[in-house]
């Protein structure tokens, strides 16, 4: 009996495309929010929305790795992946509930904005490097040009982070507002943070299949 492998390596590239283009239409509805384009409830309603699809991605990963006999890399690089993945848009989703649930009223701070901005390019070079990953002996320089872009922006979003949160102590009156927007950049800077972890994995990957 032959094996389809081909469309087996295929459809699970498929799913964790799927999956990094859901994290990178959330992480641009988090900005254009941060950018005042988009108003949160909506945005939440939509990233909720992509973060629904996201898990029934995960669910059908996990069964077709259960299932599937043969797969295009170890399972448990698929799972950590997808894992990964899935960490970032509940992440996301996560800073849109603070957003509407603390009833923010102060507008984003230029930094804040960045960061924002930093979360879409991230999770944009995420996506541009996953769909690279069913030709890593012809893509892996492109992998690892993407890995180091992510390393850099979290090294800037890290230097913003430190800067804004000293800001909010030593220039916002408001208590309230302290902790709210605290809560906030933190939020952010886990998501950026996991961003450097997943190219982590990727280098791990590359190293592995290349």
């Amino acid at each position: 009996m032959a094996f389809n492998l081909k469309g087996k390596e295929e459809k699970f590239f498929s799913m964790l495309n799927e999956h990094a283009e859901l994290c990178h239409e959330a992480a641009q509805l988090m900005q254009e929010v941060f950018e005042g384009e988009v108003e949160k409830k909506e945005a939440l309603r939509q990233i909720e929305q992509k973060e629904h699809e996201a898990d029934e991605l995960v669910a059908a990963t996990m069964d077709r790795l259960r299932k599937t006999f043969i797969t295009p890399m170890d399972r448990e690089d698929i799972q950590l992946l997808i894992d990964q993945l899935d960490n970032t848009i509940d992440n996301i989703k996560e800073i849109m509930d603070k957003m509407v649930m603390y009833q923010v009223q102060s507008e984003p701070t230029a930094g804040a904005i960045r960061m924002a901005e930093i979360v879409a390019k991230c999770c944009k070079h995420i996506k541009k490097s996953i769909s690279y990953m069913g030709s890593l002996k012809k893509n892996y320089l492109k992998v690892e040009g993407r890995a180091l872009e992510v390393l850099r922006l979290e090294a800037e979003a890290d230097d913003i982070y430190h800067v804004e949160m000293a800001k909010l102590f030593t220039e916002c009156s408001d208590p309230i507002e302290i902790i709210k927007w605290k809560e906030i950049l933190s939020s952010m800077e886990e998501v950026i943070d996991g961003s450097e972890t997943l190219v982590g994995t990727f280098r791990r990957v590359v190293l592995k299949y290349a």
